[in-house]
């Protein structure tokens, strides 16, 4: 993600770059003072904000077809996410650096304020318009972003606050197109502001006509729900043709209620070809605390996916292994068990560690014993808080061979992987690659 963000910026920067060099080639350069400083910064943050806000709506469609190159679409969901945190901080820096001329004026007058572009009065109306619209998307972005920062803020109000994304990405494009300075459009940077206009802004008439993820979407009908074990729910669908089934370890959107819209749920069940899925459904939040009397029997229900790259790694290439599911992370591993039920030759030596509160009253362990039994190239190790027991990267380390690269594939609470990550990291980390599935929606 990172790397990614870096490039982004980067190619952003040097279009830019490009731009002001080849002016100042082609013309005597205006003397540096605050006033160009401030030119030049006002419109280099306004491109940063505005190029990683179209990447934020174009991410925001769910496109699968980026799926392979970023590593799934958890990894997508995180670029959305720091692309648009960091389209609003730099929109606010954008805005200050715009407010800074009554400093400048006062500090060093108004001698070496650059002249401004004129055009037709059309133009300079259409201009005004922008100035003011921008102004009003950056005040509602600030807000936005509290309420997305702040995580007791109720996720059912913020995902219909977050419905006004759209709206105000076309503004910021109405206010990119009309205040970009006239001379960006004979250069790279104004082919790249178009793609970017062009790009977010299709992106939020998808979504503004609930398009997004449609060519994915199939109903169905819930066949069963129980509660296996405290704090969980266990939801079984039959889906209608349309479904295209999926790998283990996928997931998908499931709306139960159109109200509550859609939320993203881990398949804990392997494709049988009958199109049945199941979810395991851990109470985390409001809706899902009170899932298991909200849904029922014979009520149906919209599936979206199916989505992600945490996939079950068999073949005689597949590594040393070790699997970590944390609580409700063992969704997936459910799924690949399932999977390998019918082709356990596929099953790779694996060591499974299954980190729960307390081993006796936890709803998956018997499964996974099961699930486990006629595989026995996988070790089920069950690692219980309430026994004082502790998953460490040294436990890990002492178990892979001498010069191995191990693949660690962990699903589970953040806290315990940054701890592990961390360990590894310190003892060798060329001796393990690590893969998490780790999705947020806010």
């Amino acid at each position: 993600m990172k790397r990614f963000l870096t490039a982004f910026m980067a190619l952003i920067t040097l279009a830019w770059a490009w731009q002001l060099f080849s002016a100042t080639g082609a013309m005597a350069p205006a003397p540096a003072n605050a006033w160009v400083v401030r030119e030049h910064a006002l419109t280099l943050t306004g491109l940063w904000s505005f190029a990683l806000m179209s990447l934020a709506m174009v991410l925001a469609t769910r496109p699968a077809w980026l799926e392979r190159p970023f590593g799934g679409m958890d990894r997508i969901f995180s670029v959305h996410k720091w692309a648009g945190i960091l389209a609003i901080g730099f929109a606010a820096l954008h805005w200050l650096v715009e407010m800074s001329d009554d400093v400048i004026k006062t500090l060093w007058g108004r001698e070496g304020r650059l002249p401004k572009d004129h055009g037709s009065g059309v133009l300079e109306a259409m201009r005004d318009v922008a100035e003011e619209l921008g102004e009003f998307a950056i005040y509602a972005l600030l807000a936005m972003l509290v309420l997305t920062l702040w995580k007791r803020f109720p996720f059912g109000i913020w995902r219909y606050l977050h419905k006004v994304m759209p709206f105000l990405y076309l503004a910021l494009a109405f206010h990119a197109a009309f205040l970009a300075p006239l001379d960006y459009w004979t250069q790279p940077v104004g082919l790249m502001l178009a793609v970017l206009i062009a790009a977010g802004s299709f992106a939020s008439v998808l979504a503004l006509a609930g398009r997004i993820g449609q060519g994915r979407r199939v109903g169905g009908v819930v066949e069963s729900v129980c509660e296996p074990g405290a704090g969980v729910t266990e939801v079984t669908c039959r889906l209608d043709a349309g479904w295209r089934g999926h790998r283990p370890g996928q997931f998908a959107f499931a709306t139960f209620d159109r109200f509550e819209g859609a939320h993203p749920f881990t398949i804990a069940s392997a494709d049988r070809g009958d199109r049945r899925i199941t979810f395991e459904i851990k109470a985390l939040g409001d809706y899902t605390r009170g899932l298991a009397h909200r849904v029922q029997a014979g009520q149906s229900v919209q599936v979206e996916g199916p989505y992600g790259r945490f996939n079950l790694p068999t073949g005689p290439g597949a590594r040393d292994q070790v699997w970590i599911a944390g609580g409700i992370g063992v969704t997936p591993f459910l799924a690949w068990l399932e999977a390998l039920q019918t082709t356990p030759d596929q099953a790779p030596e694996a060591d499974l560690y299954y980190c729960v509160r307390d081993r006796d009253s936890d709803p998956f362990v018997a499964r996974l014993e099961a699930l486990c039994a006629p595989l026995p190239s996988l070790r089920l190790q069950v690692i219980s808080s309430a026994r004082n027991e502790r998953l460490s990267a040294a436990a890990l380390g002492n178990r892979t061979r001498a010069g191995a690269v191990t693949e660690v594939w962990f699903c589970g609470p953040q806290g315990l992987a940054d701890s592990l990550r961390k360990g590894l990291g310190k003892m060798a980390a060329a001796r393990f690659r690590f893969h998490q599935e780790a999705f947020e929606m806010r």
